[in-house]
């Protein structure tokens, strides 16, 4: 599992908003969020962390400023950018969710877009 944040870190690594299993039912294992959110997702933390305490990110900077501040270094830009973008994934799902009726209005355009 993910590695417990420091007091002295200012980006921390979001809970996920499930069970580590809870998504296994829809073919998302236990095993799979471990490796992606307690390695892939805390690695992008623990490295802007470090960035951080090297002085390379701008004080009092969220993520979302890191993102769109053109300044940002690529190094910075991409960490802040796999941060957000995993928690944006994780808080896109949840346990039983995910499907649409193809008599549903998102059902009839994804029909009829991609056949």
């Amino acid at each position: 599992m993910a590695a417990e944040a420091k007091a002295e870190d200012r980006f921390t690594l979001p809970k996920l908003p499930y069970a580590e299993d809870a998504l296994a039912k829809g073919g998302i294992s236990k095993e799979t969020i471990q490796y992606h959110y307690g390695k892939h997702h805390a690695g992008y933390v623990r490295k802007l962390n470090a960035q951080d305490k090297d002085g390379n990110v701008k004080k009092d900077a969220s993520l979302e400023d890191l993102i769109k501040d053109q300044e940002t270094s690529n190094k910075v830009f991409n960490l802040a950018a796999q941060i957000w973008n995993h928690t944006f994934y994780w808080e896109s799902m949840a346990p039983g969710g995910g499907s649409c009726s193809n008599d549903s209005e998102v059902g009839k355009a994804l029909i009829k877009d991609f056949e």
